[in-house]
């Protein structure tokens, strides 16, 4: 890459934008409109950028979910794969059908191959594999992977050896994915023996070297299956090959490390990430503090919590006595909020006052505060919870729908449907106006519902169908049968039910269909 950014460095100007590619169309942030309109400019300037450039691009619009802006950047293959994530199936074979004969390569029939992997469409992915064949373009390890990581999906693991068998018989050499799907298809199978086999296979092979992935595969196999003392053995395997400090790779050994139950060993781990990347990222205080949780070490997931906002966030400057996050003035310890008595969550008590006079930190990582209040709800520290919410509001953190998500399952399980229901409210308007819908599972949603015809409790159940009626399309029964029994049992009239029903196109069992005499009749 160093030798590359100086041939960006030499090149003319005249022929070549100024920059680098990937710096141009990032240079206003990741937000779809911003890399949209970046793509705009450089494709209107006309000018030239390598082709490394343009694949550096196209990876990280890719994994950013810009499939549209890197739709102008990409070669057929590569937007033949953008259109089926983007646009769906039918369009990217509609892509490939319209392409001419000469760009109907091993490169485009294994982008689509691929894409109906993705999507687990099992028997037009064989069928397409069985073409391939016939025109001799499955003479790449690249398809058979696909296939076979499909197969692992959707629970056909067996299917993956003979796919193995076919590679060997075509002369089709595996690469280091194919020998990863591969162990963990025998995985699936609890074939521990033959995992290890595959192992000896690839050190044979000579070819193809067991990288760093290749033991963090093997080692979560050994955790997955009980044998810690071999997963153990396996992640030092790992460590000797992470000879670049590839943060991940420290990521996985904490995480499997952690899975081992093996405390000393996290913290080492976590030493060695902080003095061989200095400028650590807000993921790896995130899977940190997860860790150390999940093992009961919460003492150490504060101290490791404090660490990342010295780092990270600038404590906010405030003449205010008592507004310290380690402890809620005012607030009932049991709420996470002070809802308002009518449940609506229109505005946060409290909260939101606090919150405005507070400096913003626009760096400020929910995720991270919401690791600890989960690790808080776990140990029964409710209160605790609360003051982790408030103290990331008044440091700039914006809450998300996880945030309220984690509050609402604390109180299903205390069985205070009450405050399940308000947090379940917070949790679907938050994600709708952050652009990323949260939905409640169905389980939850059969609770609340429950809880409304229990309660007699119309008003309630109103709400809840109008909250979810913004984040989720088609109801059905399951939401409409309790809203038709909650008005029943609360003796109220809806002339208008049928017709809501017929347009909201749900078809109620008899009992229900029953009532609807009773609840649609003139008042």
């Amino acid at each position: 890459m160093a030798t590359r950014m100086k041939d960006v460095a030499r090149r003319s100007t005249k022929k070549y934008v100024e920059e680098a590619l990937y710096r141009r169309l990032f240079r206003k942030g990741s937000t779809p409109q911003a890399v949209r309109e970046e793509v705009d400019g450089f494709l209107d300037s006309r000018k030239r950028a390598f082709k490394w450039e343009v694949g550096v691009c196209v990876r990280r619009m890719r994994r950013n979910a810009l499939y549209r802006p890197s739709l102008k950047v990409s070669d057929q293959a590569i937007r033949l794969d953008l259109i089926a994530k983007s646009r769906g199936i039918a369009a990217a074979e509609k892509y490939f059908l319209d392409l001419p004969e000469t760009s109907k390569t091993h490169l485009t029939y294994g982008a689509l191959l691929n894409s109906y992997c993705k999507e687990l469409m099992t028997e037009k992915a064989e069928s397409l594999m069985e073409k391939m064949k016939e025109l001799n373009f499955a003479f790449t390890a690249m398809s058979f992977n696909s296939l076979m990581t499909m197969y692992t999906k959707v629970n056909q693991a067996e299917k993956v050896p003979s796919i193995i068998q076919d590679m060997k018989a075509d002369d089709v050499l595996p690469d280091v994915f194919t020998y990863n799907v591969w162990m963990r298809a025998l995985a699936a199978l609890k074939d521990i023996p033959g995992v290890e086999r595959v192992i000896e296979e690839m050190k044979r092979d000579g070819r193809v070297a067991p990288d760093w992935t290749t033991y963090s595969n093997l080692a979560s196999i050994y955790v997955e299956a009980g044998m810690f003392e071999k997963a153990e053995a396996a992640l030092k395997e790992l460590e000797k090959r992470n000879t670049s400090n590839d943060i991940e790779a420290y990521q996985f050994l904490i995480t499997l490390y952690g899975r081992t139950q093996n405390l000393v060993e996290v913290h080492r781990v976590w030493r060695s990430l902080k003095r061989d990347n200095p400028r650590m990222a807000n993921m790896s205080y995130l899977n940190m503090i997860q860790v150390l949780a999940n093992l009961k070490d919460l003492s150490a997931a504060e101290a490791c919590f404090k660490e990342w906002e010295a780092r990270h966030i600038h404590p906010p400057k405030t003449n205010t006595k008592g507004s310290g996050a380690d402890n809620t003035p005012g607030a009932d310890p049991k709420s996470p909020s002070n809802p308002p008595n009518n449940q609506s969550g229109t505005k946060e008590t409290g909260d939101e006052t606090a919150e405005d006079l507070q400096p913003k930190h626009p760096k400020y990582d929910i995720r991270v505060a919401n690791a600890m209040i989960k690790a808080y709800i776990t140990e029964g520290m409710l209160d605790k919870a609360v003051a982790m919410k408030k103290r990331a509001k008044m440091r700039g953190g914006r809450l998300n729908a996880k945030t309220w998500e984690i509050f609402m399952e604390h109180y299903l399980k205390t069985g205070d449907l009450k405050m399940a229901h308000w947090c379940a409210d917070r949790a679907m308007k938050k994600g709708h106006s952050s652009g990323r819908i949260w939905v409640p599972p169905p389980a939850v949603t059969e609770t609340l519902m429950s809880y409304f015809e229990e309660n007699k409790d119309v008003d309630g159940a109103e709400r809840y169908v109008g909250a979810l009626k913004k984040v989720q399309k088609d109801l059905g029964a399951p939401v409409f049968e309790p809203l038709v029994r909650t008005y029943a049992a609360a003796g109220k009239k809806f002339p208008g039910m049928r017709q809501r029903l017929k347009i909201e196109n749900v078809e109620v069992g008899e009992g229900t269909a029953q009532l609807l005499d009773s609840i649609c009749a003139d008042q």
